[in-house]
């Protein structure tokens, strides 16, 4: 595996390979490598003829209460698990790289109906800098294809939206949420839950599941699935920030639509944890 810092470098090898017409995929990471991405890793590998990964904790997408300075950072782990996974190219940029300009002098991509509703409210400008950053790496890697987990789906979206409409020639595979044995969905974030709220985790998954039995059953009170699971949630110790049914686009669901995605965010102690279920009716 090799490992680059630049974007000079990144944009020589990757074009030595589209020269021998090699078909390159990727994945953007923040780093501190679980299973989670090793999925996303080897749906990678199944579908390209390289693989490239990009380790990047990205300030844009963190707001000032949020946790940019303590996020978990582990280079040198993740670095092995790259490389045992068959990673071609590991991406490793400091911040001034990817914002040579600084944050506030630096472009910003907006995808309106999607970057303010859900997580969206409760992180302002969270999914502008994701946009922005993902925007960034496909320029600089110029993939065929990326690959991104469904536990963010709301990210997820985001991410399709901006690839349609920038006219970008990158195809997104979605890969499907690893979880832990209790049902708990795997994230960097979890080794902010103490013991005791490392219990009650799972709960959140097990809410997401009622609700989509509930659909799936025909039930479409949206607003009382919706509530039903807030509540049992908030006596379970959570502090629920939204439980809501959408489409598959985000957009508000009527009575008779098939094809729904159930999300959720809460916090538990320091944690924020995100989930949703798909559900075909």
């Amino acid at each position: 595996m090799e490992i680059a810092t630049t974007v000079a470098a990144v944009r020589e090898r990757v074009r030595q390979w589209h020269h021998e017409r090699l078909r390159i995929a990727f994945v953007p990471t923040m780093g501190n490598l679980h299973a989670g991405h090793v999925s996303l890793i080897e749906a990678a590998a199944r579908h390209g003829d390289r693989f490239v990964a990009s380790i990047f904790v990205n300030p844009m997408q963190f707001g000032p209460n949020e946790d940019f300075a303590h996020y978990p950072r582990t280079p040198r782990e993740d670095e092995r698990m790259l490389a045992a996974a068959g990673c071609s190219l590991m991406f490793l940029p400091d911040v001034a790289e990817i914002y040579p300009r600084g944050l506030e002098g630096s472009v910003r991509i907006d995808v309106p109906e999607l970057s303010r509703i859900l997580c969206g409210e409760f992180r302002p400008g969270h999914f502008e800098g994701v946009a922005t950053v993902v925007a960034k790496l496909f320029n600089i890697v110029e993939p065929d294809m990326a690959v991104f987990g469904e536990k963010d789906y709301q990210q997820l979206t985001v991410i399709r939206r901006v690839v349609a409409d920038l006219c970008m020639p990158v195809e997104i595979i979605a890969a499907p949420t690893v979880r832990e044995s209790d049902g708990l969905a795997m994230s960097s974030r979890n080794q902010y839950l103490t013991a005791a709220e490392r219990r009650i985790a799972p709960r959140i998954f097990q809410e997401l599941g009622r609700a989509a039995a509930r659909l799936a059953s025909g039930d479409s009170d949206f607003a009382d699935i919706e509530d039903a699971a807030a509540r049992a949630l908030e006596g379970a110790g959570f502090r629920p920030e939204y439980f809501s049914v959408r489409t598959r686009d985000l957009s508000l669901p009527r009575p008779d639509t098939r094809e729904l995605v159930v999300l959720a965010a809460a916090r538990l102690g320091r944690a924020r944890l995100i989930d949703n279920a798909q559900v075909t009716r």
